[in-house]
């Protein structure tokens, strides 16, 4: 996998999910409006849809030619249709 992706940089982008999930919890907690704490959940799904994008992103440039040029088409297209499959949940 660490090929695949800059690591650390999908993993920054969790840290600050991970902080507007602890952010809409204090608002909810605090009594904010409805309609604001929507906003912000709407940004988080946002933010998670773009860290999916890029994870898919660097499957298909490194995992998917890799598995291509060693051969490997059936089962790497196979697996890719999974990974499509997968991330077309997260909408």
């Amino acid at each position: 996998m660490r090929e695949c992706m800059d690591v650390d940089a999908v993993v920054a982008r969790l840290k600050r999910i991970e902080g507007q999930v602890r952010g809409i919890m204090n608002m909810v907690r605090k009594d904010v409006p409805c309609e604001d704490i929507l906003v912000q959940i709407g940004a988080a799904k946002s933010a998670l849809h773009k860290t999916g994008q890029i994870i898919l992103e660097g499957h298909l440039h490194h995992c998917v030619l890799t598995g291509v040029a060693e051969g490997n088409a059936d089962s790497t297209l196979k697996k890719l249709a999974d990974a499509i499959e997968q991330f077309s949940r997260i909408t």
